[in-house]
């Protein structure tokens, strides 16, 4: 069975009623009425439900998955004045490219505004981790496939999203910022500068890599992929980030 379906295999068997079919590992003949591959897409959203062609929305989808995997945080924490709570943020570090490279200094100082931390990465056991995630108030890591575990983030928690070197601002709205709308999650990013990619120790100062991602981007998308996205690691300037990190405190006081 392939990882994919073994991994969401729970998930899967709660949306249908119907055995799941491994058909690389059957060689029996199925008849179906009709067959939909993939997802039926009916507009250009990432990460959401047309709510107009359907009668369910993000936020049923996510009270779904509450329940499926019996998570019992429904809201973020709200810090008062006052309030000694320290609210829980987690750091994705990704093991493989865009992982943090200084995810001790961002712990530590993130520990020094007041958070809880705790860095965890996804793993066979979605159970497990979606109950980590939504334990957590705040959500940190690099623009990639784990941060669609925001799914199982309590309302009005914050996503920070840390957006890599290389013009990817529009993949990092699409695939994230704008789904966090339909889920009541409330949104931070924070763009990097090209100090902060491992790209610099790449390339010379003056390639086009680093002066022009642009002109990479017109080569297509597989050379600018295997450069921006498969191929870089950040490691944050903790005193630039602080900010950001405050902003996300502030939010929980509201």
């Amino acid at each position: 069975m392939p990882w994919w379906i073994a991994k969401f295999k729970t998930l899967f068997e709660a949306l249908s009623r119907y055995e799941i079919i491994d058909i690389d590992d059957r060689h029996d003949v199925h008849c179906f009425q009709s067959l939909t591959i993939g997802l039926k897409g009916r507009n250009n959203k990432e990460l959401s439900i047309d709510s107009s062609t359907s009668p369910y929305s993000m936020k049923d989808f996510r009270k779904f998955l509450r329940s499926w995997y019996s998570l019992e945080k429904i809201t973020a924490a709200i810090i008062r004045d006052g309030d000694k709570r320290e609210p829980r943020l987690l750091i994705i570090p990704r093991k493989r490219s865009r992982s943090f490279t200084n995810v001790g200094e961002i712990a530590q100082l993130a520990e020094s505004l007041s958070y809880q931390v705790i860095v965890a990465e996804p793993g066979p056991d979605v159970s497990g981790f979606a109950k980590i995630i939504n334990s957590c108030d705040v959500l940190m890591g690099v623009h990639g496939a784990g941060l669609t575990n925001i799914v199982f983030l309590p309302e009005n928690a914050i996503l920070i999203q840390v957006v890599p070197f290389g013009k990817v601002e529009w993949a990092s709205r699409i695939s994230f910022e704008d789904p966090t709308k339909d889920m009541n999650i409330r949104y931070l990013d924070y763009k990097i500068k090209v100090e902060e990619s491992t790209l610099i120790q790449q390339y010379p100062a003056d390639h086009e890599v680093l002066r022009d991602p642009s002109a990479i981007g017109k080569q297509g998308w597989v050379a600018f992929r295997s450069i921006y996205l498969d191929n870089q690691n950040v490691t944050l300037d903790v005193e630039r980030l602080r900010p950001t990190l405050v902003k996300a405190l502030q939010l929980l006081h509201q």
